[in-house]
């Protein structure tokens, strides 16, 4: 029997939707509904008096139980809006008008990612290594850890790479880093909720990610880990009075920062946002993620087994040591089969020159993998995608 799928109760859309899209978002806990009742009843109630009874300090408290998914100590996230977000204040910490100032990454990057080093990157006459792929699926770690140099800055990786699930090897690339004098920043947006991560054991200096996916933490919480060595060294210019070691002494002119992670926050938090992120936590912590990995290597498993039943090509690592929480089904048509298949209440997606997503989560009842290829094979063959061509 399935422990896990006593949690299925705890998501309203699960009662009535296939839901394979948990990398892309995942599904809502019913508490979420509570959780920002309780925000407006704070705000009703308590009015400006809630910024000194929680609201302020809630960019840490809730990094605290993402810390817990990280294994990270408490006092060592915060959250942010985005990813985005975070790796700009990443990068205002450096001077990239010097000679180390060369930023490399993987070219199955997440695009939002090389927008923001591309663009930084520009703006000083930096330098960015893109390594490519040779497979479209895969980064070879070898050609990867030869472009890490004494020049390089930043080597800002996907642990899971969002077109294909492939899991990079983190540890290599951070030993490399560290053995030039490079900064690592690791983005486990596709990972953390689905493969365990021990932030200490890697002595990664960065990690950023966002609760939309695998956390079922919803829209607008990024989030933000420093190595403790690197907290009072570095200096963000992307900045603002949550920064200051004093915010509400309201001193003008240059910031004092914050000894501690505060100095890694900017402006005023969004608080709903962080009120609704936090059931996704709680129910993933309770889990423990060494469960949810052990039932997301069957299913995947299984799902490529489907696949293959199917000659269907599969565009992600077959060795589940490789191998993030989702598979990547190369089939004709793939854009206008997912549109098909929404309507038919099965939730996936598709990535173009990919192919279509699929992804179990905890929640997900193994009859679900049977009827999601199912689906796709009766809309292939009964031709139903073509409405949307």
């Amino acid at each position: 029997m399935d422990e896990l799928l006593t949690y299925r109760k705890e998501f309203p859309i699960l009662q009535h939707t296939t839901y394979m899209i948990s990398h892309s978002l995942g599904a809502m806990p019913r508490q979420v509904y509570e959780r920002l009742h309780e925000y407006a009843d704070m705000w009703a109630t308590r009015g400006i008096r809630a910024w000194e009874e929680g609201w302020w300090e809630m960019p840490v408290t809730t990094g605290d139980k993402i810390a817990r998914i990280l294994g990270a100590d408490p006092g060592s996230v915060v959250v942010h809006q985005n990813v985005s977000i975070c790796q700009s204040i990443i990068l205002s910490c450096f001077n990239l008008r010097q000679k180390r100032n060369k930023i490399v990454y993987e070219a199955l990057n997440f695009p939002s990612v090389m927008y923001v080093y591309a663009a930084h990157a520009k703006a000083a006459d930096a330098r960015v290594v893109e390594v490519p792929s040779t497979d479209g699926i895969t980064i070879d770690t070898e050609r990867l850890l030869a472009a890490i140099d004494e020049e390089t800055l930043l080597v800002p990786i996907s642990h899971v790479l969002f077109k294909s699930g492939y899991l990079q090897d983190a540890q290599a690339v951070i030993d490399k880093a560290h053995a030039v004098g490079a900064r690592v920043v690791l983005d486990v947006y596709q990972s953390a909720g689905t493969v365990p991560i021990d932030v200490k054991q890697l002595q990664v200096d960065f990690v950023v990610g966002g609760s939309v996916k695998w956390l079922c933490g919803g829209p607008g919480a990024g989030y933000l880990y420093v190595h403790p060595a690197l907290r009072r060294q570095l200096e963000p210019q992307v900045t603002g009075w949550m920064a200051h070691r004093a915010p509400f002494a309201f001193e003008p002119s240059e910031i004092t920062y914050a000894d501690d992670i505060h100095r890694f926050l900017h402006g005023s938090p969004a608080i709903a946002t962080l009120y609704a992120a936090e059931s996704g936590y709680d129910i993933i912590n309770e889990i423990g993620v060494e469960r949810i990995r052990a039932k997301s290597v069957r299913q995947t498993t299984r799902l490529i087994e489907l696949a293959d039943e199917q000659g269907w090509r599969v565009n992600s690592p077959r060795d589940p040591a490789k191998r993030g929480g989702t598979v990547v089904v190369d089939v004709p048509h793939a854009a206008a089969v997912v549109q098909e298949l929404a309507r038919r209440e099965v939730l996936v997606d598709s990535r173009p020159g990919a192919g279509i997503r699929i992804a179990p989560h905890f929640y997900t009842e193994d009859r679900e993998l049977d009827l999601t290829i199912k689906e796709i094979r009766n809309i292939l063959d009964s031709r139903a995608y073509e409405r949307y061509l």
